[in-house]
Protein backbone atom coordinates (compact mmCIF):
# COMPACT_ATOMS: atom_id res chain seq x y z
CA UNK A 1 0.00 0.00 0.00
CA UNK A 2 1.14 3.81 -0.60
CA UNK A 3 3.06 4.89 2.31
CA UNK A 4 1.02 8.16 1.77
CA UNK A 5 -2.14 6.97 1.88
CA UNK A 6 -3.94 7.48 5.22
CA UNK A 7 -7.03 6.92 6.30
CA UNK A 8 -9.91 8.60 5.62
CA UNK A 9 -11.28 10.17 8.97
CA UNK A 10 -13.32 12.52 7.67
CA UNK A 11 -13.66 12.20 3.76
CA UNK A 12 -10.84 11.07 0.99
CA UNK A 13 -8.67 13.71 -0.64
CA UNK A 14 -7.09 13.32 -3.90
CA UNK A 15 -4.25 11.17 -2.54
CA UNK A 16 -6.50 8.36 -0.92
CA UNK A 17 -9.38 8.64 -3.94
CA UNK A 18 -6.34 7.88 -6.34
CA UNK A 19 -4.53 5.30 -4.14
CA UNK A 20 -8.13 3.73 -4.13
CA UNK A 21 -7.86 3.96 -7.99
CA UNK A 22 -4.69 2.01 -7.86
CA UNK A 23 -5.43 -0.55 -5.38
CA UNK A 24 -3.14 0.54 -3.02
CA UNK A 25 -5.30 0.55 0.17
CA UNK A 26 -6.31 -1.88 2.77
CA UNK A 27 -9.64 -3.71 2.73
CA UNK A 28 -10.84 -1.27 5.28
CA UNK A 29 -9.62 1.95 3.60
CA UNK A 30 -11.23 0.47 0.06
CA UNK A 31 -14.25 -0.33 2.16
CA UNK A 32 -14.66 3.28 3.91
CA UNK A 33 -13.59 4.93 0.79
CA UNK A 34 -16.16 2.66 -1.03
CA UNK A 35 -19.14 3.83 1.51
CA UNK A 36 -18.01 7.65 1.19
CA UNK A 37 -18.47 7.37 -2.95
CA UNK A 38 -21.96 6.19 -2.80
CA UNK A 39 -23.03 9.23 -1.10
CA UNK A 40 -20.24 11.98 -2.58
CA UNK A 41 -21.25 11.91 -6.20
CA UNK A 42 -18.47 14.52 -7.51
CA UNK A 43 -16.09 11.90 -5.65
CA UNK A 44 -17.45 9.18 -7.45
CA UNK A 45 -17.46 10.88 -10.36
CA UNK A 46 -13.79 12.15 -10.36
CA UNK A 47 -13.14 8.16 -9.17
CA UNK A 48 -14.98 7.14 -12.58
CA UNK A 49 -12.77 9.79 -14.54
CA UNK A 50 -9.33 8.60 -13.43
CA UNK A 51 -10.62 5.00 -13.85
CA UNK A 52 -11.75 5.64 -17.70
CA UNK A 53 -8.19 7.97 -18.00
CA UNK A 54 -6.42 5.20 -16.98
CA UNK A 55 -7.80 2.07 -18.98
CA UNK A 56 -7.73 5.01 -22.09
CA UNK A 57 -3.90 5.43 -21.40
CA UNK A 58 -3.88 1.16 -21.54
CA UNK A 59 -5.40 1.09 -24.61
CA UNK A 60 -3.43 3.75 -26.26
CA UNK A 61 -0.08 3.16 -25.28
CA UNK A 62 -0.13 -0.45 -24.26
CA UNK A 63 0.96 0.62 -20.56
CA UNK A 64 1.99 -3.01 -18.49
CA UNK A 65 1.02 -3.37 -15.32
CA UNK A 66 4.98 -1.93 -14.58
CA UNK A 67 4.18 0.81 -16.56
CA UNK A 68 1.38 1.60 -13.54
CA UNK A 69 3.76 0.88 -10.51
CA UNK A 70 6.14 4.23 -11.73
CA UNK A 71 3.02 6.36 -12.01
CA UNK A 72 2.54 5.17 -8.93
CA UNK A 73 5.85 6.27 -7.13
CA UNK A 74 6.30 9.28 -8.85
CA UNK A 75 2.86 10.59 -7.63
CA UNK A 76 3.54 9.53 -4.19
CA UNK A 77 6.91 11.64 -4.44
CA UNK A 78 5.40 14.70 -6.28
CA UNK A 79 3.79 17.93 -4.70
CA UNK A 80 0.61 18.62 -4.96
CA UNK A 81 0.92 21.05 -8.29
CA UNK A 82 3.12 17.99 -10.11
CA UNK A 83 0.37 15.63 -9.26
CA UNK A 84 -1.71 17.74 -10.67
CA UNK A 85 0.07 17.92 -13.78
CA UNK A 86 -0.05 14.27 -14.12
CA UNK A 87 -3.55 14.35 -13.57
CA UNK A 88 -3.63 16.71 -16.99
CA UNK A 89 -1.10 14.27 -19.04
CA UNK A 90 -4.16 11.87 -18.13
CA UNK A 91 -6.57 13.69 -19.41
CA UNK A 92 -4.53 14.75 -22.57
CA UNK A 93 -4.07 10.58 -22.66
CA UNK A 94 -7.87 10.48 -22.67
CA UNK A 95 -7.82 13.07 -26.05
CA UNK A 96 -5.25 11.37 -27.34
CA UNK A 97 -7.66 8.36 -26.78
CA UNK A 98 -10.29 9.99 -28.95
CA UNK A 99 -8.01 10.75 -31.18
CA UNK A 100 -5.97 7.28 -31.75
CA UNK A 101 -9.29 5.56 -31.64
CA UNK A 102 -10.69 6.84 -35.05
CA UNK A 103 -10.01 4.03 -36.89
CA UNK A 104 -12.62 2.15 -34.01
CA UNK A 105 -15.35 4.75 -34.70
CA UNK A 106 -17.55 2.24 -36.49
CA UNK A 107 -18.87 2.52 -40.14
CA UNK A 108 -22.47 3.95 -39.37
CA UNK A 109 -25.75 1.44 -40.66
CA UNK A 110 -29.09 3.11 -41.14
CA UNK A 111 -28.51 6.67 -39.78
CA UNK A 112 -25.93 9.00 -37.81
CA UNK A 113 -24.59 7.84 -34.63
CA UNK A 114 -25.99 9.24 -31.23
CA UNK A 115 -22.55 10.25 -29.36
CA UNK A 116 -23.23 7.54 -26.38
CA UNK A 117 -23.48 4.75 -29.27
CA UNK A 118 -19.62 5.98 -29.98
CA UNK A 119 -18.73 5.92 -26.19
CA UNK A 120 -20.08 2.42 -25.37
CA UNK A 121 -18.07 1.02 -28.61
CA UNK A 122 -14.65 2.80 -26.98
CA UNK A 123 -15.75 1.53 -23.72
CA UNK A 124 -16.22 -1.98 -24.81
CA UNK A 125 -12.98 -1.88 -26.33
CA UNK A 126 -11.15 -0.40 -23.48
CA UNK A 127 -12.58 -2.82 -20.66
CA UNK A 128 -13.53 -6.08 -22.35
CA UNK A 129 -9.43 -7.28 -22.96
CA UNK A 130 -9.24 -6.38 -19.21
CA UNK A 131 -8.90 -10.21 -17.69
CA UNK A 132 -7.81 -9.13 -13.58
CA UNK A 133 -10.20 -5.75 -13.18
CA UNK A 134 -12.96 -6.31 -15.96
CA UNK A 135 -15.68 -4.14 -13.78
CA UNK A 136 -15.86 -1.94 -10.85
CA UNK A 137 -18.50 -4.32 -8.82
CA UNK A 138 -18.60 -7.84 -9.67
CA UNK A 139 -22.15 -10.12 -10.27
CA UNK A 140 -21.90 -11.39 -6.81
CA UNK A 141 -22.70 -7.90 -5.19
CA UNK A 142 -25.52 -7.34 -7.73
CA UNK A 143 -27.95 -5.68 -5.48
CA UNK A 144 -25.38 -3.65 -4.66
CA UNK A 145 -24.35 -2.63 -8.33
CA UNK A 146 -27.91 -2.01 -9.33
CA UNK A 147 -28.95 -0.06 -6.51
CA UNK A 148 -25.70 2.11 -6.78
CA UNK A 149 -25.56 2.75 -10.70
CA UNK A 150 -29.24 3.53 -10.56
CA UNK A 151 -28.40 6.60 -7.45
CA UNK A 152 -25.76 7.60 -9.78
CA UNK A 153 -27.80 7.57 -13.02
CA UNK A 154 -30.68 9.09 -11.16
CA UNK A 155 -33.27 5.72 -12.98
CA UNK A 156 -34.35 2.46 -11.69
CA UNK A 157 -31.89 0.69 -13.59
CA UNK A 158 -32.29 -3.59 -14.01
CA UNK A 159 -29.58 -6.04 -15.72
CA UNK A 160 -31.37 -8.36 -17.90
CA UNK A 161 -30.23 -11.62 -17.65
CA UNK A 162 -28.52 -13.21 -20.76
CA UNK A 163 -28.32 -16.95 -19.99
CA UNK A 164 -30.43 -17.86 -22.80
CA UNK A 165 -27.87 -16.87 -25.02
CA UNK A 166 -25.14 -18.51 -22.73
CA UNK A 167 -23.21 -15.17 -21.02
CA UNK A 168 -23.13 -15.14 -17.43
CA UNK A 169 -23.46 -11.40 -15.48
CA UNK A 170 -20.08 -10.53 -14.34
CA UNK A 171 -20.76 -6.89 -13.57
CA UNK A 172 -20.30 -3.49 -14.05
CA UNK A 173 -18.86 -0.45 -13.85
CA UNK A 174 -19.89 3.54 -13.67
CA UNK A 175 -18.30 5.50 -16.59
CA UNK A 176 -18.28 9.11 -17.24
CA UNK A 177 -20.83 10.28 -19.83
CA UNK A 178 -21.17 12.89 -22.22
CA UNK A 179 -23.70 14.94 -20.11
CA UNK A 180 -23.96 12.65 -16.73
CA UNK A 181 -23.31 9.77 -15.65
CA UNK A 182 -22.99 6.14 -17.33
CA UNK A 183 -23.45 2.56 -16.42
CA UNK A 184 -21.67 -0.66 -18.18
CA UNK A 185 -22.82 -3.77 -17.65
CA UNK A 186 -20.18 -6.80 -18.67
CA UNK A 187 -21.56 -10.52 -19.54
CA UNK A 188 -18.98 -13.78 -20.61
CA UNK A 189 -19.57 -16.55 -21.90
CA UNK A 190 -18.09 -20.13 -20.90
CA UNK A 191 -15.05 -19.40 -23.86
CA UNK A 192 -14.56 -16.11 -22.79
CA UNK A 193 -15.90 -13.93 -25.13
CA UNK A 194 -17.68 -10.80 -24.05
CA UNK A 195 -21.03 -8.35 -24.32
CA UNK A 196 -21.44 -5.15 -22.71
CA UNK A 197 -24.68 -3.18 -22.41
CA UNK A 198 -23.85 0.75 -22.14
CA UNK A 199 -26.58 2.64 -20.61
CA UNK A 200 -27.06 6.35 -20.24
CA UNK A 201 -29.49 9.44 -20.04
CA UNK A 202 -30.15 10.79 -23.68
CA UNK A 203 -31.96 14.33 -24.40
CA UNK A 204 -33.35 12.96 -27.36
CA UNK A 205 -35.83 10.31 -27.18
CA UNK A 206 -36.97 8.44 -30.43
CA UNK A 207 -37.44 4.59 -31.26
CA UNK A 208 -35.11 3.74 -33.77
CA UNK A 209 -32.71 0.81 -34.00
CA UNK A 210 -29.68 1.20 -35.26
CA UNK A 211 -26.51 -0.94 -35.73
CA UNK A 212 -22.54 0.06 -36.73
CA UNK A 213 -19.99 -1.78 -36.74
CA UNK A 214 -15.97 -2.18 -36.86
CA UNK A 215 -14.37 -4.99 -37.94
CA UNK A 216 -15.78 -8.20 -36.16
CA UNK A 217 -17.61 -5.80 -33.14
CA UNK A 218 -20.92 -4.50 -33.72
CA UNK A 219 -23.07 -2.47 -31.56
CA UNK A 220 -26.42 -2.13 -31.88
CA UNK A 221 -28.24 0.67 -30.18
CA UNK A 222 -31.41 2.46 -29.24
CA UNK A 223 -33.36 5.28 -27.13
CA UNK A 224 -36.19 4.29 -25.21
CA UNK A 225 -37.87 6.99 -22.30
CA UNK A 226 -35.01 9.14 -22.54
CA UNK A 227 -32.33 6.83 -21.50
CA UNK A 228 -29.83 5.48 -24.65
CA UNK A 229 -28.59 1.72 -24.71
CA UNK A 230 -26.04 0.16 -26.61
CA UNK A 231 -25.24 -3.43 -26.98
CA UNK A 232 -21.66 -4.16 -27.66
CA UNK A 233 -20.30 -7.68 -28.93
CA UNK A 234 -18.43 -9.41 -31.23
CA UNK A 235 -20.67 -12.29 -32.27
CA UNK A 236 -22.70 -12.60 -35.48
CA UNK A 237 -24.96 -9.25 -36.54
CA UNK A 238 -28.16 -11.45 -36.58
CA UNK A 239 -27.54 -12.98 -33.05
CA UNK A 240 -26.58 -9.54 -31.52
CA UNK A 241 -29.33 -8.43 -33.03
CA UNK A 242 -31.92 -11.02 -31.89
CA UNK A 243 -30.11 -10.11 -28.00
CA UNK A 244 -30.98 -6.51 -27.99
CA UNK A 245 -34.31 -7.33 -29.25
CA UNK A 246 -34.45 -9.33 -26.13
CA UNK A 247 -33.09 -6.89 -23.76
CA UNK A 248 -35.08 -4.02 -25.44
CA UNK A 249 -38.50 -5.62 -24.26
CA UNK A 250 -36.73 -6.67 -20.98
CA UNK A 251 -35.92 -2.95 -20.70
CA UNK A 252 -39.55 -1.41 -21.36
CA UNK A 253 -38.83 -1.17 -24.86
CA UNK A 254 -41.13 -1.72 -27.76
CA UNK A 255 -38.52 -3.89 -30.25
CA UNK A 256 -41.71 -5.17 -32.53
CA UNK A 257 -41.56 -1.45 -34.14
CA UNK A 258 -38.19 -2.61 -35.72
CA UNK A 259 -39.55 -5.56 -36.95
Amino acid sequence: MNNDARHPESSPDLRMLSAFVDNELSENDTAAVREHLERDEQAAAQVAAWRAQKQALRALCGATTRDDTQFVVLRSRSSWWQRAGIAACWLVAGAGLALGAAPLVPRLVGGDTMSFARRADIAYAVYTPERRHPVEVAAVEEEHLIAWLSKRLNRQLSVPSLQEYGYSLVGGRLLPGEAGPAAQFMYENQTGARLTLYVTGVPKDETAFRLFRDGNRRTFYWVNDGMGYALSGPIAEGKLRTIAIDVCSALGGRPEAWQ
